[in-house]
């Protein structure tokens, strides 16, 4: 049976087994969302509104289906190509074509290609110019009998062959050998042993036996090839790149040649000692070289994934980090000779003074910056002072504390990763045309305190710093994973049409840059929008773009009060026929968690909606709009520690995880150099994937394991903490909204 996409992506039953059993959901679902792939319908919009069709598989289910789609679509596309080739050199046989249709590892579809590839000058390709084709047939036969020196005369003899026996001995050996190199089962075989049984062994290059430096630990280093981690495995691999370190891939068994010739030739064959030196030789020379490259592509690809995987969950977890929500603020990019650039920030972003203080200097020059910082707060009633965590950021710190002491404002710390980037960008060229890049560059540490979201998919995510070894991988693999994190983020927590730029707007489902860039230049022209369906009007946005981005833009406080929420406008009907029968309107229902409880969901499913999009609808109306992010925490660091001087053992301080690796932590405990937390040392219980345990933008207590002053290194640990600092943190931390609330209240009242 084939399944025939509209896309004409021919998907076999056996494709269809595959992609189930790799995916973990059932043939009829990869069915369904082969067909909502070909319908051009997105991720998010499946995910979100087309869960009766997928039986509600979770979002990482349908990426993975729609990966495996492709994987099976460029993997077909290989295997036309070669049987097409095979068939033209008349070589094709059934049992072949089997094999080839049914291999899914693109190694193995290799190996049974290799015996048709063209193939380049060999000494193989030279012995049978010379015409001993044929002698590699008469030894390898085992129902002639004869020492191999003795064959290779006669048969010379018979074909007037003028070449020497022992040479044509030798020739002839090099086309078995080559032959038992091309044979797929023995190189399956021999790469599954290397796989189970192989290590890898590193050593410093010559001339860095005597020199330290970052892989030195790495001098003289051994790992069995399916233990390494990824982190190792890519560590040793950019030592050997950069020419510090060397590596080798061998067997800690002993010669596996006999486990491989019981494929080849019977064990009482007539020459078995001399094909055995052939094997040998094909081993070493041919096939263990090319099995070797084999492994370290493996190891790369799976030390990739691994690296982009956790790179994704760390991106994830910052772009989910909670807003403060709109507030004027004070933003400051830190720093020492070129002071500290500062930006008071609107509600909604937009910058009403910049200025430059200095946190350190003369007394005259520090008391020049406090006025300057006590006016404008003052001037323009700031709710917060939310400083980068630079350079100079503790000092600069101090002094705004001194400054505004016995003030209602807020002050933090927060990262200022990839806020130059930003700076430098065309996107802040074209945001800030007229400001200098140290001027954007405080504008983004301030709107990222008021949505991180909003503004960190401005910057290129590799920027942002939550990688590991980022820059050693794919990078078409990494932008597409990073690409997928961002739109999963953006869809999940929606967006406010009304005051989103295009760099957000371009995220959400069905809407890219072109369209995103044309709804905002229809805002500004025409104003903002008044309900969804003014998206209808907006220059090449046509009803498959309104199918999937609809139920994810918000428009808050207008005409149609459900275009505030994640209900999607095909789906109003079921609303209004709820609102009918409770005998309440839309907005006297909504919120109403006492009459939406006594809805039966099961009244108002339809054909083409089913429970699971009226349990989703009936949710919705109960917390309309809900955003997924958590509530905001002020967060403050140790006071008496700024520097990394200042940093002793077995000191207890606050931290910020900035980084998880496969490893372990990495935390900032505002001493401008991050500490680690090795995995050993994350919790009293063994934790396999650091990842699980905790995430990016987590608060955290440590302990002060050891410094080193001259390394600029710190090692923590959260183990004797864990319990006890969760409780303390609880009672310590508000949240922002509530710190907000006192500070409405004191403000107004003045």
């Amino acid at each position: 049976m084939q399944y025939e996409s509209p896309l004409k992506k021919s998907i076999s039953e056996r494709d269809l087994d595959y992609i189930s059993s790799e995916s973990g959901v059932s043939k009829n679902v990869a069915v369904n969302l082969i067909d909502l792939f070909d319908a051009s319908m997105t991720v998010p919009f499946i995910s979100r509104y087309r869960k009766e069709k997928i039986q509600i598989a979770d979002e990482l289910k349908v990426q993975k289906v729609k990966e495996l789609c492709d994987y099976i679509f460029e993997l077909n596309a290989r295997k036309k190509t070669i049987l097409s080739t095979i068939k033209d050199q008349n070589k094709l046989t059934d049992s072949l074509q089997k094999k080839i249709e049914s291999v899914y590892l693109k190694s193995e579809l290799e190996d049974l290609y290799l015996p048709f590839k063209p193939k380049r000058k060999t000494k193989a390709s030279v012995a049978r110019d010379k015409g001993l084709s044929g002698l590699a047939l008469l030894l390898i036969d085992s129902q002639i009998i004869g020492e191999p020196i003795s064959l290779a005369i006669k048969f010379l003899d018979e074909n007037e062959n003028n070449c020497p026996p022992q040479e044509a001995l030798e020739g002839a050996g090099y086309i078995l050998a080559e032959e038992f190199s091309e044979n797929s089962e023995v190189r399956k075989k021999a790469r599954d042993f290397l796989r189970e049984n192989g290590v890898i062994i590193v050593s410093s290059a010559e001339e860095w036996a005597d020199k330290r430096s970052k892989f030195e630990k790495y001098y003289n280093f051994t790992e069995k090839i399916n233990n390494i981690p990824s982190h190792r495995y890519l560590a040793i691999a950019r030592g050997e790149r950069e020419k510090v370190l060397k590596t080798s891939i061998t067997s800690v068994k002993d010669s596996y040649s006999f486990e491989l010739s019981t494929l080849l030739y019977d064990d009482n064959h007539p020459r078995k000692l001399y094909l055995d030196t052939i094997l040998d030789d094909a081993l070493k020379r041919l096939i263990i070289p090319s099995i070797e490259l084999d492994i370290r592509l493996e190891l790369k690809k799976k030390s990739e994934l691994e690296a982009v995987e956790i790179f994704s969950k760390n991106l994830e977890s910052l772009l989910l980090s909670p807003p403060a929500g709109p507030m004027k603020l004070m933003a400051v990019d830190p720093g020492y000779k070129t002071g500290c650039k500062t930006v008071v920030l609107d509600e909604i972003g937009n910058i009403v003074e910049d200025f430059v203080f200095f946190s350190v200097g003369s007394k005259k020059m520090l008391g020049d910056s406090a006025k300057k910082i006590f006016d404008s707060a003052k001037k323009h009633s700031v709710k917060a002072i939310v400083i980068g965590n630079g350079t100079a950021s503790r000092e600069t710190e101090e002094l705004v504390k001194k400054t505004i002491e016995g003030e209602d404002i807020v002050i933090t710390i927060i990262s200022e990763a990839g806020a130059s980037v930003y700076s430098a960008s065309k996107t802040g060229r074209e945001e800030f045309p007229d400001k200098d890049v140290t001027v954007r560059g405080a504008v983004s540490i301030g709107r990222r305190f008021q949505d991180p979201l909003s503004e960190l998919v401005k910057i290129d995510p590799k920027a942002i710093g939550v990688g590991q070894y980022q820059h050693d991988v794919n990078q078409v693999l990494l932008k597409s994973k990073l690409d997928s994190v961002v739109i999963s983020v953006v869809n999940r927590v929606g967006v406010d049409l009304n005051i989103a730029s295009y760099h957000l707007l371009k995220y959400v489902s069905g809407i890219g840059e072109t369209l995103a860039k044309n709804i905002v230049e229809h805002r500004t022209k025409n104003g903002i929008f008044k309900n969804r369906k003014d998206l209808m009007n907006v220059r090449m946005y046509g009803e498959k773009a309104f199918q999937q981005s609809a139920g994810f833009l918000r428009i808050k406080g207008h005409e149609e009060p459900l275009d505030s929420t994640g209900i999607h406008p095909e789906s109003y009907f079921i609303v209004k026929n709820i609102s009918e029968d409770l005998g309440k309107s839309v907005p006297e229902m909504i919120s109403r968690n006492d009459l939406l409880s006594s809805i039966s969901p099961e009244k108002y499913t339809t054909e083409a909606f089913g429970l699971p999009t009226v349990i989703d609808i009936i949710s919705e109306l109960k917390n309309p709009g809900r955003d997924p992010r958590k509530d905001f925490q002020i967060f403050l660091f140790n006071e008496d520690v700024s520097d990394i001087s200042d940093v002793k053992p077995s000191m207890t301080l606050d931290g910020v995880v900035t980084n998880v690796t496969n490893f372990g932590v990495f935390v900032d405990i505002g001493v401008h150099i991050d500490g680690l937390v090795h995995i050993s040392e994350m919790s009293n219980h063994y934790i396999s994937k650091p990842e699980e345990f905790i995430s990016v933008g987590k608060k955290v207590k440590v302990k002060v394991i050891s410094v080193d002053q001259v390394l600029k290194r710190i090692n923590l640990s959260m183990k004797a903490l864990e319990k006890k600092g969760e409780r303390k943190r609880k009672k310590k931390k508000k949240s922002l909204a509530e710190s907000v609330e006192q500070l409405k209240k004191k403000w107004g009242s003045r």
